[in-house]
């Protein structure tokens, strides 16, 4: 049925990997504040212990959504994630064995803050990978708001790397 697979596959890459370029330098554009007085806003910062400063104060989402359905709502979402956290983010194709794998909804309100955190299947056996993928989730606050549907929950797969870095399903490169 789907003769023309390898071209589709190497296409979708391209696609996402300008996606993603274009989100970063989105987000990299906006990193003062309406009204701040030019003042830079915080940027993440990784301690020994694995954990990250502020990556977001600012009081608003700097872009909406004009997404119509979660599952269009979800790239906005995934090229948020990654515009914030470039540095935490798996090149390439992720290995056949992953350290942890978590499934989340998210909820975002109509101004683009996270209001609730679901897991659809938490990484039990690594309750650190839990812990981060909540604050990385709620740092990242405000998303784009979805103005076009008031709110919205969506639905995206953490795939963890035992060296801490990531990807998400939506983004991803593929895995051997």
């Amino acid at each position: 049925m789907n003769d023309n697979k390898p071209e589709t596959t190497g296409r979708r890459f391209w696609m996402l990997a300008l996606f993603s370029a274009a989100a970063a330098a989105v987000v990299s554009a906006c990193k003062t504040a309406p009204g701040s007085g030019g003042a830079p806003s915080p940027t993440p910062s990784v301690d020994g212990g694995g954990t990250t400063g502020p990556v977001n104060a600012s009081k608003g989402s700097a872009r909406s959504s004009g997404a119509t359905t979660p599952r269009a709502y979800r790239e906005d979402g995934a090229s948020h994630l990654y515009g914030l956290n470039a540095e935490r983010i798996y090149k390439g194709r992720m290995p056949p064995l992953l350290y942890a794998i978590g499934v989340m909804n998210v909820e975002i309100d109509r101004t683009g803050r996270v209001t609730r955190l679901d897991w659809m299947r938490a990484p039990r056996h690594a309750p650190e990978v839990v812990a981060e993928i909540e604050r990385t989730i709620r740092r990242a606050s405000p998303f784009p708001a979805p103005t076009r549907m008031g709110k919205v929950v969506y639905t995206d797969t953490w795939l963890w790397h035992k060296s801490g870095k990531f990807q998400l399903d939506t983004l991803t490169e593929g895995q051997d």
